[in-house]
């Protein structure tokens, strides 16, 4: 994906709305979309076919980065580094698959478990895709009825749903979540806490009868529910934020609510409602409605008297899907403008992306930041909002807290930044510099006929890639043969970072 899209609110003391005991610790919402693009959102690209009104406003309210990166180009790793605060790629690369165990050392500290611990109610409502302790509730006589792209596919007979379900989100700092899991991963089905709402009653095969409307369905075969329906998580998930907001009014506990939604990652199923509401089909329809949802959460925060008191953040986990060549064609709007590159790609579409930041009082209406920032400074950033130290070990290695730049401040905080989807395969950013450090940029595969069409250049068959993004922000002009001296030098920090321990202060 390109530049995740996250947000973040926090909620502060207001007299008839939610208010916290203490002043200085605001609530915090994050919200995090699935896959969206750097250029769909309007604040970003005037020329987006795709209205955001709601995301655009909170853009105008608060401070808008155009160089915000999030640690992968794919889901798992960039939402275990913006929770941690550390690179994915000291511990791992892909994502958790379905009925995959939990990505998070037991050791290891979460930015909702050092929220809790200075005295902050905390509560994921979404999509986790981070993994759980599935085996423990795995009946002992199960078998894999088949393999699905080389994994094994169980049955819902194959689970205890009565059992509690280890190892998720509640192991890992929240007290509350409600979701379920991965929209397209088994089991479908609602999950609270740690346990099923609804037992499957059914296992399917991952193929419907009913297209999509754009892309293909991409559900994995295993457990569901009778009667799943794939079109109401997204407004369920946003009803149960608006309600879990509501709940809070009153209490003088602080609270962290991250709602990373499941859209528009396919299957791309915007409601009814939303169709031919943008003139990028049926995925700018799927934007429309998530920057809809987006909405109706800010809206509740405004309803309840929080908005003059609240930090919200807004950003995605990685670039758009590869269907954004096809829609480019067709519709004349590229997801991941001005960038090159898409989900899974070590270019920049694959992990520049959306980032807005709304904290009154300190960040200026309608402000523009350039400076370099990553998702991954959120928990350095938060623990300083909320007055909290960062424990000394096990905890955000790579955080760097920008609140000089919120406060406008600071021209830069951090400059370098290293990017990477699948292992041996990376991308490191310096000043105004990258190194590809591969023959290409591409995991999801090069599609020439958008390279023509957009005036690339042909493959120049060199081992690694240089670009000047400042002045080459499109990532056309590869520098590496012409400043062979720069090449050696990112090299040299590239491996001194994999090789060393922390890249914060």
């Amino acid at each position: 994906m390109p530049r995740y899209c996250l947000c973040l609110t926090f909620v502060a003391v207001v007299a008839a709305g939610v208010s916290n005991a203490d002043a200085g610790k605001p609530n915090v919402v994050i919200l995090y979309a699935d896959d969206m693009g750097f250029g769909d959102l309007g604040a970003n690209n005037p020329a987006s076919k795709i209205p955001t009104p709601n995301l655009d406003r909170l853009a105008a309210e608060g401070m808008r980065f155009t160089d915000g990166h999030s640690s992968s180009g794919i889901c798992t790793p960039s939402r275990y580094a913006l929770l941690t605060g550390r690179h994915h790629w000291r511990d791992f690369h892909g994502i958790v698959n379905a009925f995959g165990p939990s990505v998070f050392a037991d050791e290891r500290v979460t930015l909702p478990e050092l929220l809790r611990s200075g005295g902050y109610a905390t509560a994921a409502v979404g999509k986790w895709h981070l993994g759980w302790d599935w085996d423990a509730i795995r009946r002992p006589e199960a078998k894999q009825v088949k393999k699905e792209r080389g994994r094994p596919v169980l049955a819902h007979t194959d689970y205890d749903w009565s059992k509690p379900i280890p190892d998720g989100p509640l192991a890992h700092g929240f007290d509350y979540y409600f979701g379920d899991n991965v929209i397209n991963f088994p089991p479908y089905c609602w999950i609270e806490n740690d346990r099923v709402l609804d037992v499957p009653d059914m296992t399917i095969d991952g193929k419907f009868d009913e297209p999509t409307k754009e892309g293909r369905w991409e559900a994995r075969p295993g457990p569901m529910v009778s009667g799943w329906d794939f079109y109401a998580v997204l407004p369920t998930i946003t009803d149960r934020a608006v309600g879990y907001i509501e709940e809070r009014v009153g209490d003088t506990q602080p609270f962290f609510l991250y709602v990373p939604f499941p859209s528009p990652h396919a299957p791309i199923i915007p409601n009814d409602e939303f169709d031919g509401t943008s003139d990028a089909g049926p995925y700018g329809d799927f934007v429309v409605e998530t920057d809809a949802m987006c909405g109706k959460i800010l809206d509740a925060l405004d309803a309840h008297g929080c908005a003059d008191d609240t930090i919200v953040v807004f950003t995605a986990d990685n670039g758009p899907e590869k269907y954004a060549y096809a829609r480019d064609e067709k519709f004349g709007h590229w997801s991941a403008e001005p960038f090159r590159g898409l989900k899974r790609d070590i270019y920049e579409g694959g992990h520049h992306v959306p980032f807005l930041i709304k904290w009154p009082g300190v960040t200026e209406p309608g402000a523009v930041c350039d400076a370099l920032v990553s998702q991954i400074d959120l928990m350095a950033t938060l623990a300083a909002a909320a007055g909290l130290d960062l424990p000394a070990e096990n905890a955000a290695e790579d955080s760097f807290d920008i609140t000089p730049l919120l406060r406008g401040q600071a021209s830069a905080v951090r400059d370098v930044h290293v990017h990477n989807t699948r292992e041996g395969r990376y991308a490191i950013r310096v000043g105004d510099y990258v190194l590809v450090a591969a023959k290409d940029g591409y995991q999801s595969g090069r599609n020439a006929a958008w390279e023509q069409a957009r005036g690339y250049p042909a493959d120049d068959g060199g081992p690694v890639e240089l670009f000047d993004v400042r002045k080459d922000v499109g990532q056309k002009t590869d520098l590496a043969s012409a400043l062979p001296e720069k090449v050696e030098e990112l090299r040299a920090l590239l491996d001194e970072i994999l090789a060393g321990e922390r890249t914060a202060p």
